[in-house]
């Protein structure tokens, strides 16, 4: 109870973090029934709450990976993909605003860039239009 007072996990997770502590004649899979049936261990709340959490700061990739290490079905991943790819791009453009706020000048600084987008889950199509975009703004700001 515990862990669910915390925070909300996946049934996986829950039991991968309770194995440890079952002992002999103890049926943990009933006991994770018991908590879903009462609707205290929910994986679509987990899902949620973990996308709800995430999606200010990270890209639909690096979303999806972390679920599926949680132990998300992948019906519920699927659901939440399409809003997420749909507010990508803008998620991206605050990231990088963020974080550079200016258009690299070199090459050297737009590998930089394009690898830090790259490793909070952002796609290549993505980056790309965020860099063009941030080009874009600087040439409209020196006319």
């Amino acid at each position: 109870m515990q862990y669910l007072a915390r925070r909300e996990h996946s049934r996986a997770e829950l039991q991968r973090k309770l194995q440890p502590h079952v002992q002999e004649g103890e049926d943990l899979a009933a006991v994770l029934d018991e908590l879903e049936k009462r609707n205290w261990l929910s994986d679509a709340r987990a899902a949620t709450q973990l996308v709800d959490a995430k999606r200010s700061r990270f890209g639909s990739q690096r979303i999806a990976h972390e679920l599926r290490q949680r132990g998300i079905g992948d019906d519920l991943i699927a659901e939440a993909l399409p809003e997420l790819k749909a507010s990508e791009l803008e998620t991206a453009r605050e990231v990088w605003q963020r974080k550079f706020g200016k258009a690299p000048q070199e090459s050297k600084e737009k590998a930089r860039q394009m690898r830090f987008l790259q490793s909070r889950g952002f796609s290549a199509d993505v980056i790309l239009k965020v860099l063009k975009s941030a080009g874009t703004d600087l040439a409209d700001e020196d006319s």
